[in-house]
């Protein structure tokens, strides 16, 4: 495995441990498992820093002249993509993820090296930006660092920092409707710029039929709306989608959860880790010792999309895919639940403190008063037996909602462990799901059907699944009904 370069002085010390965590998180999707990520990681973070400081040697040199250039952690996680392809053109294939290997060899991936008027709105609107303004933008939407966090790795000010933030969304939807009349166009799509425009800048603004249509079938002109769209919270989507390309979807979910992961873990004041040797000054980071710190500041954030939780009981769950979904943070700060034999629930339990979400007991359970003291042990002979309670409880959440749209999230707890999944349910009013991440879609009118996706198919005994996506509605958007989990209903709520 080749060394990380050794940062120049204590400016890009800081920035190495800031990015790696971030494209650490890229390369574990692109590959099949966590040493491979480390070696895909190390070789991207090599070509990209050193892409990244011709650059900026480029732009001094200029004496100030404007370059297309991408902040430092896209830049990075585009290194990424370049070196996956690398290893597929090279016969290294095999260590790729297989559905990032079909999309490399597809057209989408093509258009990210093609002419540069053939590629995604998102890209090109963020290269068009100040480094400044796209960092700032980067940061907050896509990276999910909180606005007091960004300021600070900026230089900016907290006070002023939100209406900064809200100038660079507006400049970045400018770019990218300059890019996109820009780009080579059918007369039908011609036809529909104009109009795409004046409907994304309201957020009440009614979207013609014709127009609702045109989007559903043109990969180019939705690409747009959604850069255009700056209301309804699908900007994060369409720049991660735009700029890194595939598994950018996915890529956002880890740092969102990673995020919030960080918060809740409570860490002091400056988000940026402290060296390994303070002493000796933060610019005499090793190369071996920056993996070992930056993979350390990761361990609650970026690990727990990494690892699996809970406890099988019977030693496998470490051989298996090891890119899980970050469990309930609250789950993951508990320990191991003993296993219990099936007469443990017959006895009231003697602590006191019951965890948020139990193990079912064996039996068929009545009310809540099955846990109360003075619970019969068995249920007496001739007494019906009550009806077991499902073992899995849906939380659909509706994100955002816009005229004819809508972003939804789903999550699952599942009581028993599984090695696979899929997740149906029955919409109301006519909804269609268009894209989804962390899941596959399938829609046979009313009833949908969503898939594990490779990275998260494997979920522990009382974990929690999630998936995410983006619909259509008309009259009426009412949330969804018989959700069932691998064939078995699943409660609401």
């Amino acid at each position: 495995m080749p060394d990380l370069p050794t940062p120049q002085d204590d400016t890009e010390a800081a920035l190495f441990s800031e990015c790696w965590d971030a494209v650490l998180s890229y390369a574990d999707l692109c590959t099949s498992g966590s040493l491979t990520a480390q070696q895909l990681a190390t070789e991207a973070f090599t070509l990209g820093m050193r892409e990244v400081r011709a650059a900026a040697h480029t732009h001094v040199r200029g004496a100030g002249r404007r370059t297309a250039r991408l902040p430092t952690i896209p830049a990075l996680l585009t290194a990424v993509r370049t070196t996956a392809a690398a290893w597929e053109a090279d016969g290294q294939g095999h260590r790729l993820d297989p559905d990032l290997r079909l999309w490399l060899n597809s057209e989408a991936a093509a258009r990210y090296s093609g002419p540069p008027l053939g590629r995604p709105v998102a890209l090109r609107g963020l290269r068009d930006m100040q480094e400044a303004d796209a960092a700032l933008l980067w940061l907050a939407e896509v990276e999910a660092l909180p606005l007091p966090t960004v300021a600070r790795r900026l230089g900016l000010e907290p006070a002023t920092v939100a209406d900064e933030l809200d100038q660079v969304r507006t400049l970045f939807r400018d770019r990218c409707h300059r890019a996109h009349l820009d780009s080579p166009m059918d007369a039908q799509c011609r036809s529909y710029a104009r109009l795409l425009d004046a409907v994304t800048r309201s957020a009440v603004a009614d979207t013609p039929n014709d127009l609702s249509r045109h989007l559903a079938t043109c990969v180019r002109c939705a690409e747009a709306a959604a850069c255009l769209r700056l209301h309804g919270g699908g900007l994060p989507a369409a720049l991660a989608g735009g700029v890194i390309g595939w598994g950018g979807l996915a890529y956002l979910e880890r740092r969102r959860r990673a995020t919030e992961v960080r918060l809740g873990a409570g860490r002091p004041g400056t988000a940026e880790p402290a060296g390994p040797d303070e002493g000796t000054g933060r610019s005499r980071v090793l190369r071996g010792g920056l993996i070992a710190a930056a993979v350390l500041l990761s361990a609650l954030a970026l690990g727990v999309s990494m690892m699996p939780f809970g406890d099988s009981g019977d030693g496998t769950a470490a051989a298996q895919d090891d890119r899980q979904p970050v469990a309930d943070p609250d789950l993951s700060s508990t320990a191991p639940r003993p296993t219990r034999s099936s007469a443990a629930p017959r006895s009231p339990s003697p602590t006191p403190d019951t965890p948020r979400r139990k193990k079912p007991d064996p039996e068929p359970q009545g009310t809540s008063s099955a846990t109360h003291r003075s619970a019969p042990a068995a249920t007496p002979a001739g007494t019906p037996a009550a009806t077991p309670s499902p073992g899995c409880r849906v939380a659909y959440e509706l994100d955002s909602q816009w005229p004819d749209g809508f972003q939804a999230t789903v999550s699952v707890t599942t009581d028993r462990a599984l090695s696979g999944w899929q997740l149906s349910w029955t919409f109301r009013d006519g909804q269609q799901v268009g894209q989804m991440w962390d899941a596959t879609v399938r829609q046979n009118g009313s009833r949908v059907t969503a898939t594990a996706a490779d990275y998260n198919r494997t979920v522990a005994a009382h974990g929690t699944l999630s998936f995410g996506f983006l619909g259509t509605w008309a009259d009426t958007n009412r949330t969804p009904r018989a959700f069932a989990l691998n064939g078995e209903p699943c409660t609401v709520g």
